[in-house]
């Protein structure tokens, strides 16, 4: 909700170009800018509260837009390193016309007024939230076959993703064989064109989809910079978000289809990449890649249809990092009891080629949010992990609204 300013004001912040502060800065501080560069955040060190507070940092140079970091960093495409805001989307032309003809004309900031972005919304009873998702997909009948291949489009976009089939069975997991249920899996990492819908529909200044119960889900906070780090965005993966975060994200495009996901387990990953024995005969690592994730779904998929399980990115599993004999023999999961470490598997493209294995496990560290300016760290972002991402599970039995809970709200979040 936007500040509503005085008539005096307004005309004390009104410039001859037609950028008028009241009207069309303050407004555009306060829906992009002010949730990260608060006095108290500061994210990347600069606080938005003042005139005096964006000369101090040098990030406005009045009368000189093209010399005002405010402005240049802006005006970059969203997908570019430094783009502001962090992950797009960009300002829209009109905005960022506003914004330069206010620095030209000398970036007036009237004395007295502040940036409000409204009163902090409360959380809504995720128990709740939870229910009412359980009720959508169970009232949803499947137009799935179990062990066939599908796609589907998010609603009201126009990105679609594959789900592929895997049959039931046992493995040699470590030490002993383990089983798993018969299950569907994304064929491809969840890439930057599924994530950023889930990304820019939860931050501040959103527009509501109008569904109460999508609404409801929790979302990542703006992040303070550009996500791919220059490496790219449409077909590409998404990356360096915590665990927390895909498992919001799997709540969320389960209340946006009326389909049950998760992320898998360390076993089931595990299982889906060997497929059957055969596993994937290449992969995207730091002998080829050019330092770079590269698009999905070009290297050959494994005997089950599954791409890119090794190398590109490495991916979240729902386990705790623990011994394979802390595991259960059927369907193994190691429900996590603190934020760190968690699994992680497949290797990524930072990496050597005898990492990008199978068998090859990572654990989850704090070290991956070390750049992150935050106090406390963010639940949402691990901007040190570049090389991390995540694909998800549709399991055939859809669990009751406990167990629903369980897998998207782990409780462990938040650094300690």
């Amino acid at each position: 909700m936007h500040a509503r300013f005085s008539l005096a004001l307004l005309l004390a912040g009104s410039a001859a170009s037609g950028a008028d502060f009241a009207a069309d800065i303050a407004p555009l501080f306060e829906s992009h800018c002010a949730a990260c560069h608060t006095q108290a955040r500061a994210a990347g060190g600069l606080a938005i509260v003042s005139r005096q507070s964006l000369l101090d940092k040098k990030a406005l140079v009045p009368g000189k837009p093209d010399a005002s970091t405010l402005y240049t960093l802006a005006a970059l495409p969203s997908d570019k390193r430094g783009a502001m805001p962090p992950g797009g989307p960009r300002l829209p032309e009109a905005q960022l016309a506003k914004l330069r003809e206010w620095i030209e004309a000398g970036a007036v900031w009237p004395a007295g007024v502040a940036l409000k972005t409204g009163p902090a919304a409360g959380p809504a009873d995720e128990n709740d939230t939870v229910r009412k998702i359980h009720g959508r997909i169970t009232a949803r009948p499947s137009a799935a076959k179990p062990g066939a291949k599908y796609s589907i489009t998010i609603p009201n976009s126009t990105v679609t993703y594959a789900m592929v089939p895997v049959p039931a069975g046992e493995f040699q997991m470590g030490p002993r064989k383990v089983k798993v249920d018969a299950f569907w899996m994304q064929a491809h990492e969840v890439t930057w064109d599924e994530y950023r819908l889930f990304m820019f529909q939860t931050q501040t200044g959103r527009t509501p989809t109008k569904d109460s119960i999508v609404d409801a889900v929790a979302g990542p906070t703006r992040p303070y910079v550009e996500m791919s780090f220059g490496m790219g965005i449409n077909g590409f993966p998404a990356i360096s978000m915590t665990q927390h975060a895909a498992n919001k994200y799997a709540e969320w495009l389960s209340a946006r289809t009326g389909e049950f996901y998760r992320l898998p387990t360390e076993a089931e990953w595990e299982y889906a990449c060997r497929a059957g024995g055969t596993g994937q005969t290449d992969a995207w690592h730091s002998g080829n890649s050019n330092g770079k994730y590269q698009l999905i779904g070009k290297k050959q998929p494994n005997a089950w249809g599954l791409y890119d399980m090794l190398g590109n990115v490495m991916e979240w599993t729902l386990d705790q990092y623990a011994p394979y004999t802390d595991k259960p023999a059927t369907e193994p999961w190691v429900v996590a009891t603190k934020p760190y470490p968690h699994a992680v598997r497949g290797g990524s493209w930072a990496d050597d080629a005898e990492k990008c294995r199978c068998g090859a496990r990572v654990a989850s560290d704090a070290t991956w949010k070390q750049q992150d300016p935050q106090l406390p760290k963010s639940i949402w972002y691990h901007t040190d992990a570049q090389g991390l991402g995540f694909r998800l599970v549709r399991p055939l039995k859809v669990p009751g609204p406990e167990d629903l809970f369980r897998y998207w709200n782990n409780g462990v979040e938040r650094d300690r």
